[in-house]
């Protein structure tokens, strides 16, 4: 893609998931919620914002494939393919903390190009595209120059169920003894949008699918970090 599409694709994403916000929010006091399975909570509020992000991706872009948290899938190797998280953060949604998002990231088989997070909370809308940079509103993101850990606030995110992934809670351990201080927020694509915009200085995970990740490893590479 070259860059008008880029930026085309940007302002879709953005769009897209400002809908996909405002579905949260008008859902937000009347949820009810489901098991999607132990520990793993689906509301209909989840289910609602996916469709509001695919219905306007899909007329936007016909010929892109979908792939979202709640259906659908990757496309051919060379077709571009949206991929979703429509409530990242559904626990902290679900109990009214303030801490969730929407996702929203474009790859062409294993390139990502395109990464777009909105907090409908706080009203803050992450964007990047390869090439471009990232931003939040006309502010251009750049991670922190923090170079050792005993200065690093870090974040990490741990799975719904810990049974049987005890090395998670090892490892916050090993970084508890060696770091400035850590968080677990409960939104991997917020904590990636914190650590682009130098909030965090460092965020970890045992534990991530392509749509909790995708958009937010495009903020922190086109702002200046490094995310393997």
């Amino acid at each position: 893609m070259d860059r008008t599409n880029l930026r085309e694709c940007v302002a879709a994403a953005q769009e897209a998931a400002r809908r996909g916000g405002a579905v949260l929010q008008s859902w937000c006091k009347r949820i009810s919620v489901r098991e999607k399975g132990r520990f793993d909570l689906v509301t209909e509020a989840d289910l609602a914002s996916q469709e509001a992000v695919r219905s306007f991706l899909e007329k936007e872009f016909p010929a892109h494939a979908f792939l979202g948290e709640e259906g659908g899938s990757a496309g051919r190797p060379d077709q571009p393919t949206w991929i979703v998280d429509p409530l990242d953060g559904t626990t902290n949604y679900v109990h009214q903390m303030p801490f969730y998002a929407v996702s929203i990231g474009l790859a062409v088989g294993t390139d990502l190009l395109v990464g777009v997070i909105y907090d409908p909370s706080r009203g803050e809308i992450f964007q990047a595209a390869k090439g471009l940079g990232a931003w939040l509103g006309d502010e251009r993101l750049q991670t922190t120059p923090t170079a050792s850990l005993d200065q690093a606030l870090l974040s990490t995110g741990f799975p719904p169920d810990l049974t049987g992934q005890e090395h998670t809670l090892e490892t916050w351990r090993h970084f508890s003894l060696r770091t400035r201080s850590l968080r677990r927020t409960g939104s991997t694509a917020l904590n990636l949008a914190y650590v682009a915009a130098g909030r965090n200085d460092g965020f970890w995970t045992h534990h991530a699918f392509p749509w909790d990740a995708a958009a937010g490893v495009v903020l922190v590479r086109e702002a200046g970090g490094m995310a393997t």
